[in-house]
């Protein structure tokens, strides 16, 4: 039976909204449907373990999988090929450059655009890169651009709250460039004290 929400039109950032218990999701996820995404419904569902995963732009679907996956700083398995990719990239000297927030809506433009194996299209609908992007401009939403010789060739985006973050997409336009990304903001993030990154599926 498909639960079904109504919130106001409109929650600031400091808004809170009450979604269904986490807890409540059906197997396959699904805490509810309905609502919008202004930025304190956003806030407010990441706050209660929830995120949006919407199957078609007109519809609003919130989700909170069990198992999920948790990345922990004890446990951040690197391998040896993605160990030598991000050598490489920090190298001195190296072709390539690392930025964190240089260019939101570009990655998460990519993320949507890029076509993924197993997938027949994209949940990044226009609707949810303009929410982010308006999260990235209030300070919760974040993204990592990974530079081949100038040119934008990977990178990722998701959100920060408290002391974790939650990634969301990433892309790659060629081999290791996204690991890049994600290895270079895992180990950062958890030099400053972040407690795990939420990879959610």
């Amino acid at each position: 039976m498909m639960r079904w929400i109504v919130m106001p039109d409109q929650l600031d950032e400091g808004q809170e909204y009450r979604f269904p218990p986490a807890e409540s999701a059906t197997p396959n996820g699904v805490v509810c449907y309905g609502g919008n995404l202004s930025p304190g419904a956003l806030v407010s569902a990441y706050r209660q373990g929830i995120f949006p995963w919407p199957s078609n732009p007109a519809v609003m679907r919130w989700c909170s999988p069990d198992p999920r996956f948790i990345v922990l700083p004890e446990f951040l398995h690197v391998t040896e090929s993605a160990q030598k990719a991000l050598k490489k990239a920090l190298k001195r000297d190296s072709e390539y450059t690392l930025t964190l927030d240089s260019d939101f809506r570009e990655v998460i433009k990519n993320c949507a655009a890029i076509p993924r194996i197993g997938q027949p299209g994209t949940w990044i609908f226009p609707s949810l890169v303009n929410a982010y992007t308006m999260l990235h401009e209030l300070g919760y939403a974040h993204s990592v651009e990974v530079w081949k010789n100038g040119n934008l060739v990977g990178g990722l985006y998701g959100m920060s709250i408290g002391a974790a973050f939650f990634g969301e997409s990433m892309f790659s336009l060629e081999s290791n460039a996204s690991k890049i990304g994600f290895l270079s903001l895992a180990r950062t993030i958890f030099d400053r004290g972040f407690e795990f990154i939420d990879c959610q599926v």
